[in-house]
């Protein structure tokens, strides 16, 4: 594929994670390309398939339809629809051949540490769908042509200099972009390119959704929030105490809840528990682990104690959940 799309499984892992690899005689970290491009060199059959990439994937529809899966949640995306997954999130494809658009993928450290920061590049709870009009909708266009153009010419100058226009460029789009969310640009429930609930059929892999992370957007986040969200992310397998964040990161557990409510709507002990919960889902449809390995992976004592913790979450044991996302055997 255009990135070496490779899906080599991990040790232990059963969602495939992709690594973001540069095309050849390109700059590392960033690459552009219409949907045209990646049908003719992707394969068609890992890009169906759930997987869990290490770098952004910023798209917009120019024209046709889309589907697309991110973490249980299903959107149909149409003309001038934008979407932002990032690094972490499971999602796939679906038929590409109804839709015409541009694909922006970068890493992260790609970008300057202030701008990753203002574009809030990390908010993995955001909307990812989103649909600009008026003038934000020309603004956000206008940077990704000029970002489109200079990717694919390198217009006689040296390769760093050339790094340097990209990465400015890049910034302009991915602070354009940050912006739809803040700016009620979210098109999650427009008609024609919202979610569909996990009712909506059973299909293979977890397309039939659920409440997704159930996190909802951050816009006006604290930092009090912003540290805590992070130190989740890294630490749910480990710890679902609030009173173990709190000591961490030095507050209390009351201000940790006060700052994870005002940001989402709900306490620091149920953000932690959704969190797990959507990990444990991907793992449950995306691959083949018994529930007592996942229960191992996600730090609970044995597998009653995790089917407990699930059932009381989710109203389905672990192997219901399974079953009935991926259907009958």
């Amino acid at each position: 594929m255009v990135k070496n799309r490779h899906a080599a499984q991990e040790a232990g892992e059963s969602i495939p994670a992709v690594a973001f690899t540069a095309p050849a005689g390109r700059p590392a970290g960033v690459e552009v390309l219409t949907l045209a491009e990646l049908r003719d060199r992707a394969d068609a059959c890992a890009l169906a398939v759930p997987h869990r990439p290490d770098f952004h994937h910023l798209l917009v529809v120019d024209s046709g339809h889309l589907r697309h899966t991110v973490d249980f949640r299903k959107y149909e995306l149409a003309a001038n629809d934008w979407m932002w997954v990032r690094p972490g999130q499971v999602h796939h494809f679906g038929n590409l051949d109804g839709a015409e658009g541009r694909l922006v993928l970068f890493e992260s450290g790609f970008l300057d540490p202030a701008t990753a920061a203002a574009a809030r590049l990390e908010d993995w709870f955001g909307p990812a769908v989103h649909h600009p009009e008026g003038a934000q909708a020309q603004a956000v266009d206008s940077a990704l042509r000029h970002l489109h153009q200079e990717f694919g010419s390198l217009r006689g100058l040296p390769l760093e200099t050339h790094i340097e226009v990209l990465r400015h460029l890049l910034s302009v789009l991915v602070l354009r972009a940050a912006r739809l969310s803040a700016s009620g640009g979210s098109g999650e429930a427009r008609g024609g390119a919202g979610v569909r609930s996990a009712g909506d059929g059973r299909a293979p892999y977890g397309e039939g959704g659920g409440d997704g992370d159930g996190s909802g957007g951050v816009c006006e986040a604290s930092e009090t929030f912003l540290r805590f969200r992070d130190a989740v992310e890294r630490g749910f397998t480990h710890s679902r105490r609030v009173e173990d964040y709190a000591r961490q990161l030095g507050y209390s557990p009351r201000t940790l809840s006060r700052a994870t409510a005002a940001a989402t709507g709900v306490g620091a002990k149920e953000f932690i528990d959704r969190r797990v919960v959507l990990e444990a889902k991907r793992l449950l449809a995306h691959g083949d682990q018994t529930a007592a390995r996942i229960a191992v992976r996600l730090g609970f004592a044995d597998a009653a104690n995790f089917a407990k913790f699930f059932q009381h979450r989710t109203g389905s044991t672990p192997i219901s959940f399974r079953t009935e996302v991926r259907g009958p055997a």
